[in-house]
């Protein structure tokens, strides 16, 4: 099982470091990473997604919220939550191939942001299940680039506050 862990923490250097080290030092993995400014200016969130088990999630949560620089924590996996991920997808688009590779990036609700002479790029924002899928629908056409910026998240309907 893959969990999605949102942290809020203290907007200081070194913090993102001492937080994958913890985890990684554990010998957990993490799949994706994002960290970014909160609407305040001392606080970032940090959206982690963890493969493992229960016993995996539980240890990473006790272990983040020993940390000083992290304000609070929250498995959002088992909550209501909304989650998107952007990509940017180069792929071959000989001008034979160019009209169908545009009617499937419609058909994923995502947009061609450039044209090159033997390629396409295109960005996907969506779930990462959906951008997956359009990944897989891209590799007949050989895709030659894929760029993901990993989950971000945030809770549906409450307040999550420190």
């Amino acid at each position: 099982m893959k969990h999605v862990i949102s942290a809020l923490v203290e907007n200081q250097p070194g913090v993102l470091a001492r937080i994958v080290g913890l985890i990684s030092g554990r010998g957990f993995n993490i799949e994706s990473l994002n960290v970014a400014p909160t609407q305040d200016a001392g606080l970032s969130r940090m959206t982690m997604t963890v493969p493992g088990d229960d016993r995996v999630l539980e240890q990473v949560m006790k272990q983040l919220n020993k940390l000083v620089d992290v304000v609070k924590v929250t498995d959002l996996t088992q909550r209501r939550y909304l989650n998107r991920e952007l990509a940017l997808i180069e792929v071959a688009a000989p001008a034979k191939s160019r009209a169908e590779i545009v009617g499937l990036a419609d058909l994923f609700e995502a947009k061609v942001v450039s044209v090159q002479s033997g390629s396409l790029t295109i960005q996907m924002v969506g779930e990462k299940e959906k951008v997956n899928d359009l990944i897989e629908m891209l590799k007949p056409f050989k895709v030659l680039d894929v760029s993901r910026s990993g989950v971000i998240a945030v809770a549906r309907g409450e307040q999550v506050k420190p």
